[in-house]
């Protein structure tokens, strides 16, 4: 069966794609990665980026003899998948992305930085900062966090990915947002599928962005077509 790579989100962790993985895994060799210094995965020494996310990913494959693959990447992982196809095509099969936003600036990274103060989730929504530290253990959630603000912030001086990098990604793609989210805009979506060579868009009913608000029977079927033609 055909690889098939899961990428998770900013602050996630693979184990939230675990429910996707059983359902695709009966027609795909479903692979589940865990970003550097998320889900108790060692800090990386300089900080995250999306590129260390990408030169991590094609470590993995090297580890598990994968030559090529597939990829699904939810929200920051679709920017890790997308980047991968940019840098490291010969790797790249299809990519997948849901709720994944592309387009970074420095207000925009502001905006997002916001939703990542510790300090605020702890007191806000302390069952969403007991969700984190049990993802993260043995890291400090709120160290996960403060790099990850790091990284946004360096994304809104420098974009890893411009328009010029999207039309010059040759892999097929599917891009995917949810109807009902309100981080990722559908006019940021299709602006990147337009500027993608070969690509297709699609918009999955009653969805937000949080992946835990997503329906994965419908997620599922939308991957399991664009991959096979067979859902």
């Amino acid at each position: 069966m055909q690889h098939l790579i899961l990428l998770h989100g900013a602050v996630g962790a693979k184990q939230q794609l675990e429910a996707l993985a059983s359902i695709l895994d009966k027609k795909f060799t479903v692979h589940l990665v865990n970003f550097p210094g998320h889900g108790g995965r060692p800090m990386p020494a300089f900080g995250f980026s999306i590129a260390l996310f990408a030169e991590d990913v094609l470590s993995y494959m090297q580890e598990n003899n994968i030559e090529r693959a597939d990829f699904f990447g939810y929200s920051m992982g679709g920017y890790v998948a997308m980047f991968m196809a940019r840098h490291h095509a010969e790797k790249v099969n299809r990519v997948i992305t849901l709720a994944t936003k592309f387009y970074w600036d420095e207000i925009v990274a502001a905006k997002e930085i916001k939703m990542l103060d510790a300090a605020a989730i702890q007191q806000k929504v302390p069952a969403f900062a007991e969700q984190l530290r049990n993802r993260h253990l043995p890291n400090n959630w709120s160290d996960v966090l403060e790099k990850t603000i790091a990284m946004l912030t360096s994304l809104g001086l420098n974009n890893a990915l411009n328009a010029g990098d999207h039309s010059t990604i040759n892999s097929s793609c599917l891009i995917l947002l949810g109807d009902r989210d309100k981080m990722v805009t559908l006019d940021e979506t299709v602006a990147v599928y337009k500027q993608l060579p070969n690509a297709e868009l699609g918009v999955l009913p009653n969805t937000p962005h949080p992946l835990e608000q997503v329906n994965v029977e419908v997620l599922s079927f939308f991957i399991k077509k664009y991959l096979t033609g067979d859902a």
